[in-house]
């Protein structure tokens, strides 16, 4: 799962998020290196609220499957 290869880049200092996010996400916040911006409970679909919120600022989940796709999650606030 290509997923887990960009995790791993990640982590590895490889690569950044924003980076990655730019180059190969095909959701809108693409241009904005990954950026959703501020969002509260109930505005995403539920497995992505989920994983969101179970972060602590400054980790990254693993691989969260929605309707939309599947997504990693980097909290910054």
């Amino acid at each position: 799962m290509k997923e887990d290869e960009y995790i791993e880049q990640i982590k590895s200092g490889d690569e950044d998020f924003e980076t990655l996010a730019s180059r190969f996400s095909d959701c809108s916040s693409a241009r904005n290196g990954g950026d959703l911006g501020m969002f509260g409970r109930g505005q995403m679909q539920k497995p992505f609220e989920e994983a969101s919120f179970a972060l602590k600022i400054g980790e990254m989940s693993g691989p969260v499957f929605t309707d939309s796709g599947v997504h990693i999650i980097l909290r910054t606030g």
